[in-house]
């Protein structure tokens, strides 16, 4: 556990006034923002929030210690910015994989533009149907359909797709489905 938990937490709870506004400035769940600041009073063995149902309000341990909480954070902030480069455009190779069809259709023409609106970035994409080892064949990314089964990786979905059985008024005239179930092979005695 790092001295440095729960002070984005804290912070953000104490400028928003709410644990649940906090979290969606954050990206976190409430109950992780809540976790958190617990976790962070409990260190520093004191009450930084009063809570009640409706409101959030800072103690004055708690008050005090977000004036300092700011100016951590703006210091931290500045030395992180201080290291970066100064363009932040992405550079280097990019390995990714998609299925045939649907990467010629919307993955090519999408990372075209992206390549042609960042030339430092090199791009490789197969357009396979086999499932590849991303990892062992060192891969970045894929575009699959279905449910993410290893567990080292991580997914995000793009889209949804639906299945629609399509047939002409002929072809069901000429092979209309029986309503009747399929028959077990007869058996003799």
């Amino acid at each position: 556990m790092s001295r440095w938990d729960g002070i984005d937490e804290f912070t953000a709870v104490a400028e928003q006034a709410s644990f649940s506004a906090a979290a969606r400035r954050l990206g976190l769940s409430t109950s992780a923002v809540s976790r958190e600041i617990a976790r962070l009073e409990d260190r520093l063995q004191t009450r930084l929030l009063h809570r009640t149902t409706r409101r959030v309000e800072l103690t004055d341990a708690g008050r005090d210690f977000l004036a300092r909480c700011r100016r951590l954070i703006d210091e931290r902030d500045e030395a992180l910015a201080a290291v970066q480069p100064d363009d932040q455009a992405p550079r280097g190779l990019l390995r990714m994989t998609c299925s045939v069809s649907y990467g010629e259709r919307f993955i090519a023409p999408a990372v075209n533009a992206f390549a042609r609106q960042n030339p430092e970035l090199r791009i490789e994409l197969d357009l396979d149907n086999r499932l590849r080892d991303l990892v062992g064949d060192g891969y970045d990314l894929a575009v699959r359909f279905g449910h993410l089964t290893d567990s080292r990786l991580m997914a995000r979905r793009l889209a949804s797709r639906r299945l629609i059985l399509c047939a002409s008024p002929d072809y069901l005239a000429r092979r209309a489905p029986r309503a009747t179930c399929p028959r077990s092979p007869a058996t003799t005695a």
